[in-house]
């Protein structure tokens, strides 16, 4: 960033500082800061996007180096759209430019984007946490179509209306009460993180821009004059924006943009400094979509977003990767089964949706870091992961040898760390949150004789999830831990009995699928919940009733799991299966 301003007039004569960094021969980027930011809470992303982007920003009137009427009227709309025009006159005067702009930035440079005389002076305009004062004030009209709504904002809106009385904000900003809210405005761990790299707020630019709340606010939401975005629109939401409520930023646009991109991302209302590196990724990809390309319209709870799913070929996982497809996912399909994965896309481009097959052990380390990196390569950063692949392994603990445990433990256990590890540090990166669903099992409350092994990976897994979901909670990516109960899936069919000859796990594999499909509980019914689950962000999602009664055993009377965990079914058989000797 340039160190010293140059000095643009406006029409009133105030001047603005302007500054310039990045490449002098790339596309503008024109950035304006909000409240009671300057400039300089643009540098992080201005540094992120110097090497492709001539990168503009300036001080608005009132703040950094601009100069500070001192007059209420100086601050309004009309003379903020002319402030924002003479910037464009000085510094792209004949080429169109792009636009991004947060908080009180965004809120004055709507009438800006959408005023007919500057028509063609925009190429696009990225939008954060500062909807249209005028777009608010039609929506707040028709505030009894969507009354919980509107009544949410309102109680999230409620220092603006503390800004109108004299007096009582200008000693606010003077004890400091406004830089340590701003501070403290996104998520407190974000914020502590993140505190050296908070832009310096002068106790000036806070008192004089409290100015453009009195002017405009009151005046404008109770006679708004809304017009049309004719250039593409991005509106990027932070999800624990504590003043301007994600429902809001996004409702009160839709009706007045025809072209418009929708980005929610992790993060409080100072995204802008707290993580610069998505900003600036989310506003160099919108710069660069080709022109006239638009958003393809997603249709479906999850319509548009990519969901991976291991072991997606056959059982829980196929289901669990149709029923996303249903709800509007695209599906990668891992599995080591090739041609069962290809024969399960073929299912699921039927449904009008995009489609991968992709090998994978998930036992395998070094296999599974070559395939994350596919997937983000080729189709983006996942937003539903479904760690589904597991084997089953029954038999008492003294006769599962040390390679028994090996392979259990790679596919039930190394297979779901390695699926979060890998793709939980990608969401992590791209900040726009995600879903993590690890298969465990009700085994993982359910101790045996018969299952020590299977049921000691599934407890794992649903420990992992437990703890996992508590350190990502603050990237916004969900984790849930599925547990079902009796399922009628090809697992029955592939368990591997340790301390049994062939003949008798065979037989006891006949037995196992006799009972489960005697059950008759079909892996759709659970991916029906899995779905259900990821929408509502369930930390963990128990199937079945029999699954449901022993969890509440295990938890309430211990004891009793205990005595059932004794009972070997195989001994009660009568041709005794487990043979000695």
């Amino acid at each position: 960033m340039t160190a010293t301003p140059r000095l643009v007039p406006s029409t009133d004569g105030v001047r603005l500082a302007v500054y310039e960094s990045g490449n002098p021969d790339g596309p503008t980027i024109v950035a304006i800061h909000g409240y009671p930011d300057n400039h300089t809470v643009w540098d992080g992303v201005a540094d992120l996007l110097g090497a492709d982007y001539r990168v503009v920003t300036y001080d608005v009137r009132g703040a950094g180096e601009s100069d500070k009427p001192g007059a209420r009227s100086a601050y309004r709309l009309r003379q903020l759209v002319d402030d924002f025009a003479a910037v464009l006159d000085a510094v792209s005067p004949a080429d169109p430019v792009h636009v991004l702009a947060h908080d009180w930035g965004s809120m004055q440079t709507w009438p800006a984007v959408t005023d007919p005389a500057l028509a063609g002076r925009v190429a696009s305009f990225t939008s954060i946490s500062g909807p249209s004062l005028d777009y608010v004030g039609a929506w707040m009209q028709r505030a009894y179509r969507h009354p919980r709504a509107a009544l949410r904002q309102l109680a999230h809106s409620y220092y603006m209306f503390l800004f109108q009385i004299p007096g009582l904000p200008e000693a606010a900003a003077r004890a400091g009460v406004i830089d340590r809210g701003a501070r403290n405005g996104g998520r407190r761990w974000r914020s502590a993180l993140a505190a050296s790299g908070n832009p310096v707020r002068s106790e000036a630019d806070q008192v004089n821009g409290i100015s453009l709340y009195r002017a405009n606010m009151l005046n404008r939401m109770s006679g708004p004059r809304p017009r049309p975005a004719t250039m593409p629109v991005q509106v990027i939401v932070p999800m624990h924006d504590p003043y301007a409520t994600p429902e809001l930023v996004v409702a009160v646009a839709q009706p007045w943009v025809a072209d418009l991109t929708v980005n929610r991302i992790a993060g409080g209302h100072w995204v802008v400094s707290e993580r610069p590196d998505v900003i600036a990724r989310l506003t160099r990809e919108f710069v660069a979509r080709p022109a006239g390309v638009s958003e393809p319209i997603a249709h479906g709870e999850f319509g548009g977003r990519l969901a991976v799913v291991t072991g997606g070929a056959r059982g829980i996982g196929r289901a669990t990767a149709l029923e996303f497809a249903r709800r509007g996912a695209n599906v990668v399909v891992a599995d080591v089964n090739d041609v069962a994965a290809k024969e399960a896309v073929g299912e699921l481009q039927e449904l009008g949706v995009q489609a991968w097959a992709m090998h994978l052990d998930v036992s395998d380390g070094a296999a599974w870091e070559e395939f994350a990196t596919r997937v983000r390569d080729k189709h983006g950063v996942p937003d539903v992961v479904v760690n589904n692949a597991g084997i089953g392994m029954g038999g008492p603990f003294l006769a599962t040898s040390v390679d028994d445990w090996e392979r259990i433990l790679g596919v039930n256990v190394w297979g779901v760390i390695h699926g979060c590890r890998l793709f939980a540090r990608q969401m992590a990166e791209r900040g726009s949150g995600g879903h993590i669903v690890n298969i465990s099992s009700s085994a993982a409350f359910a101790p045996s004789v018969l299952l020590p092994a299977y049921a000691t990976t599934k407890a794992a897994v649903l420990m992992l999830s437990e703890c996992l979901r508590a350190e990502l909670e603050r990237e916004d990516i969900g984790v849930t831990a599925v547990c079902p109960g009796v399922i009628n899936t090809d697992i029955t069919r592939t368990t591997v009995h340790v301390g049994a000859d062939a003949e008798t796990s065979q037989r006891m594999r006949e037995l196992s699928v006799a009972a489960f499909e005697r059950r008759g509980y079909g892996p759709e019914k659970v991916a029906a919940q899995i779905a259900d689950a990821v929408r509502a962000n369930k930390p963990i999602a128990v199937i079945t009733p029999e699954a449901k009664a022993m969890r509440a055993i295990n938890r309430f009377a211990p004891a009793v799991s205990r005595r059932l965990a004794k009972i070997d079914p195989n001994r009660l058989q009568p041709d005794r299966l487990l043979k000695r000797g």
